[in-house]
């Protein structure tokens, strides 16, 4: 164990798990939150992680620097990619847990070159003052990833926090975000009818074992002012199969996914729902469109 801190309620816990390619992971009462390998940092361990990595792969040519913001740091396990797959990138982190991060930093450092800049603070304070907290003002991607411990708080998953974020996208930048769901969906569905309200492309990334509608899992949203083809095409494995991949739920599949699941303000939006939800019950393995 590299160490174990007291954050807030919770339990934070820093522990090497792999020797050969020096893996760490770091998990919050027990739930794993990061994992980085400092060997071969472009590896990403958790499937949501190495779908948002595809999605900043095909961002831009492969050769060009991404200006991006990660709101909700972890192990700066994806600012590591960026900065092992696209040296020269810009990046602006948030993380509310000042005395965490600086635990993690202490003890597996960035690398040398790497263009990250940290604030400390709630994401909606920094996003509401974010001319003078440094965040970009042209992001290329933000990457919204607010977990405390297993629930996302209702005050990053409103219509009026998503405009923040989006004031600050680049024509055509990417508002990427990672949320938790099972079955009815009806978390996430509100969360892409709310993006849906605020930018014309909007894609729903989906474990394929969660189509049953029976599991729980995670589900991440994409959206953005510039049609998504490019940027969804880069989720195929190789050989142009998407099985190595995750459900994708676009166009018309997604609008009959979202169904009448309504945007939520700051009068309307609630927490994320705990993994143990008894509402998650009531939608069991009932056929839901779109998937």
């Amino acid at each position: 164990m590299v160490f174990v801190l007291e954050v807030g309620d919770a339990v934070a816990a820093l522990e090497r798990i792999g020797r050969r390619r020096d893996v760490y992971e770091l998990s919050v009462d027990g739930i794993p939150q990061s994992r980085i390998s400092l060997v071969e940092p472009r590896t990403l361990a958790f499937e949501y992680t190495q779908w948002i990595g595809r999605i900043l792969d095909a961002a831009a040519p492969a050769s060009d620097p991404l200006t991006v913001v990660h709101l909700g740091a972890g192990a700066l396990t994806l600012p590591r990619y960026v900065a092992a797959t696209r040296p020269g990138s810009p990046q602006f982190v948030v993380e509310r847990e000042q005395e965490l991060l600086e635990g993690v930093l202490n003890a597996l450092p960035l690398p040398d070159g790497a263009d990250v800049t940290i604030a400390y603070g709630d994401a909606r304070a920094v996003a509401t003052e974010a001319a003078t907290q440094g965040w970009p003002e042209a992001a290329d991607a933000v990457i919204v990833d607010l977990w405390s411990g297993a629930l996302i708080g209702a005050r990053v998953a409103s219509r009026e926090f998503y405009a923040l974020v989006a004031e600050r996208l680049a024509p055509g930048g990417l508002l990427v975000v990672n949320l938790l769901d099972g079955p009815g969906f009806e978390y996430t569905r509100s969360q892409a009818a709310t993006l849906a309200s605020l930018l014309p492309s909007v894609a729903a990334l989906i474990e394929p074992r969660m189509a049953s509608n029976t599991e729980l899992g995670n589900v991440v949203l994409v959206a953005s002012a510039r049609p998504l083809d490019a940027v969804l095409e880069g989720l195929k494995s190789p050989g142009g199969a998407r099985e190595a991949g995750p459900r994708v739920v676009e166009g018309e599949a997604l609008r009959a996914w979202i169904g009448d699941a309504a945007p939520v303000d700051d009068s309307t939006a609630i927490d994320s729902p705990p993994m143990e939800d008894e509402h998650f019950a009531r939608h069991f393995g009932r056929p839901l469109p779109g998937l």
